[in-house]
């Protein structure tokens, strides 16, 4: 007897449903379970999970919560404020603990030395891998992995090479003194005035990438960086939805604009390359900025090996130029403005620092080779990193994998809180949270306690932030210039307030009182 189709095809429809529903249950509970059983077997110990958002509500109340309160009196112990959710798990779990980003768990490493292991591995603790949302904001090398990662980082090295470098302490000096001179204007005849230096330090960090990425100044990449900064923005607002398989292709007002953005950036870029590119072509270009050293390189692989998949394609030039833009305004910006605050919440490092600069430059304008000697900023300046460094760094496991004693299951997700071991006395002593300079008096490997990697601000091992060297520069030259100009305290309006973007930042600006020198 034959049997109706209908029925067949209801049978099938009904197996699928069924397979459907039964991945539905393994992925939101089943293996999250299971995953919470292993960690504990391991050793771990954070919350319950929750049915699909696991501790993500939590982690956005403790934020919204950290944000209305600021930090009094003024204190380096920002973590509570900062990072609320993983210091709240690390203090009431201990070190050893983990937290669930929906059902993914992810593990905080505190140990230096398991910090060096999973850097050195970085084939397997691999960045994890972006949405189309998360890949709107971050770009390039940053989010690169394997071979892609290791083509694009050989080509982009000879752009930071420290001889490339030197050219651009011309164009850094230039941005800087036009900050100088607007700060100068809005001082009174008494010598004195009092303005919020935040909105000043992020415009001059624009013109700096500016300058030397594309040879221009800020006011014609202004609308990259607005749309950038409008990344951001949008970029947290979608964060604890990320767990959700489908979420960026919902069409909420956020996902729309994040992708319209994108695009937008991208033209724009786009546009700058193919004239750089003409121009090089009939020998006219230009190479002393980053996009020409850049594309002259991505060029010399190309003929080196007599085929472009060798090269850079027209996407990957856009995606370091977006990652550009990115690192080397936000960073930077964020780590001269906390220097200009801690500077005056410790007025005799403040005059230690500028006796320095004025015994290596005078009231010169200062060069490549005489930066290398500020020995007091160098200090300063790594202490700051120490202190408000970029909060957290997140890896993933591509398979199950043994890190010390413990094994940490595929897919699951390792948070590693620069801010908590920067800030931490079993490593730091017990002034950890105290503004020292001095303790890097030896050099970066001999501040801490023992000589594993308790102090990465930039990341650390094969994929140490290639900016460093650049970014470092740009914030030596900038103090060094305030100081041979400036004296300034804190403004009575000040609030303490370091909150995460992408970089700890002051929530509610850096109102000073400055004074003409």
């Amino acid at each position: 007897m034959a049997i109706p189709v209908t029925s067949i095809a209801f049978s099938v429809a009904f197996a699928a449903l069924l397979a459907c529903l039964w991945m539905l249950l393994d992925w939101v509970w089943l293996k999250p379970k299971k995953l919470e059983k292993f960690l504990r077997q391991q050793g771990f110990s954070g919350n319950p999970y929750k049915l699909l958002h696991g501790d993500t509500t939590e982690m956005l109340m403790m934020r919204k919560q950290a944000k209305t309160r600021p930090i009094s009196p003024f204190s380096h112990d920002i973590a509570s404020r900062v990072i609320p959710f993983h210091h709240h798990i690390c203090r009431n779990y201990g070190k050893n603990s983990f937290i669930w980003l929906g059902p993914i768990p992810d593990i905080n490493i505190t140990d230096p030395k398991l910090i060096r292991e999973i850097m050195l591995r970085h084939e397997i603790f691999q960045k994890p891998k972006l949405n189309s949302l998360g890949r709107s904001v971050f770009s390039g090398m940053g989010i690169y992995e394997g071979e892609q990662w290791f083509k694009v980082r050989k080509i982009a090295n000879p752009a930071f090479h420290l001889d490339k470098l030197k050219g651009m302490v011309a164009k850094m000096y230039l941005s800087c003194n036009d900050m100088i001179r607007k700060w100068k204007i809005s001082i009174s005849n008494e010598g004195s005035c009092e303005l919020d230096v935040w909105p000043d330090i992020k415009a001059l960090t624009s013109d700096v990438i500016s300058r030397t990425t594309f040879d221009s100044s800020y006011e014609d990449g202004r609308k990259i960086f607005e749309l950038i900064s409008q990344q951001i923005n949008l970029l947290n607002q979608v964060f604890y939805t990320f767990h959700i398989p489908g979420w960026s292709f919902v069409p909420t007002q956020a996902n729309r604009e994040l992708k319209s953005n994108d695009k937008e950036i991208r033209e724009m870029i786009k546009g700058i390359i193919k004239k750089r590119e003409g121009v090089l072509k009939v020998g006219e270009a230009r190479n002393d900025d980053l996009l020409g050293l850049l594309v002259e390189s991505n060029r010399k692989e190309i003929q080196e090996h007599g085929n472009k998949e060798s090269g850079m394609n027209m996407e990957e030039v856009i995606d370091e130029c977006k990652l550009f833009y990115l690192a080397g305004q936000e960073t930077t910006a964020t780590l001269i403005v906390w220097t200009m605050i801690l500077l005056c919440m410790h007025p005799k490092w403040q005059e230690r620092a500028r006796e320095e600069v004025f015994q290596v430059f005078g009231s010169k304008e200062p060069q490549f080779d005489e930066l290398n000697r500020l020995k007091e900023v160098n200090k300063i300046l790594h202490e700051v990193l120490r202190l408000y460094p970029p909060p957290l760094l997140l890896r993933q496991t591509i398979k199950e994998a043994k890190l010390g004693e413990i094994t940490i299951p595929p897919g699951a997700f390792i948070s590693l809180p620069i801010l908590l071991v920067h800030h931490d006395e079993e490593y730091w002593g017990a002034d950890a949270k105290e503004f020292n300079p001095d303790r890097f008096a030896q050099g970066v490997s001999k501040a801490s306690k023992n000589d594993q990697v308790s102090f990465f601000p930039f990341s650390w091992g094969p994929r140490t932030c290639i900016g460093q060297n650049f970014a470092l520069m740009e914030m030596k030259l900038a103090v060094a210039m305030i100081l041979q100009n400036f004296s300034f305290q804190l403004s009575p309006t000040y609030v303490h307030t370091p909150v995460l973007g992408i970089t700890i930042q002051p929530q509610y600006g850096a109102h000073m009182i400055l004074q003409k020198i």
